[in-house]
């Protein structure tokens, strides 16, 4: 029993410690800066369909609304 406890322990300390290790590890290393790359391909990512994926959300809540709201006639007699 002590031994699971103390196995429990040992995870937990290991648990909090990685990160402040790697941290410590990442500030010490020497400051290599990271730089975005120019790219002569000119991308449109902005997202030109947003009109059309929000009339099929809509679409998609009013065929729900329907499926839901539809034969609410009771089959007993």
């Amino acid at each position: 029993m002590k031994f699971g406890k103390l196995a429990a322990a040992v995870a937990a300390v290991s648990l909090v410690a990685a990160p402040v290790a790697a941290q410590a590890v990442n500030s010490s290393a020497s400051a290599a800066q990271r730089v975005g790359a120019i790219s002569p391909f000119d991308e449109k990512l902005e997202g030109e369909n947003g009109i059309l994926i929000a009339l099929l959300a809509a679409a998609a809540v009013i065929a729900g609304i329907i499926i839901i709201a539809g034969d609410n006639d009771p089959t007993s007699p």
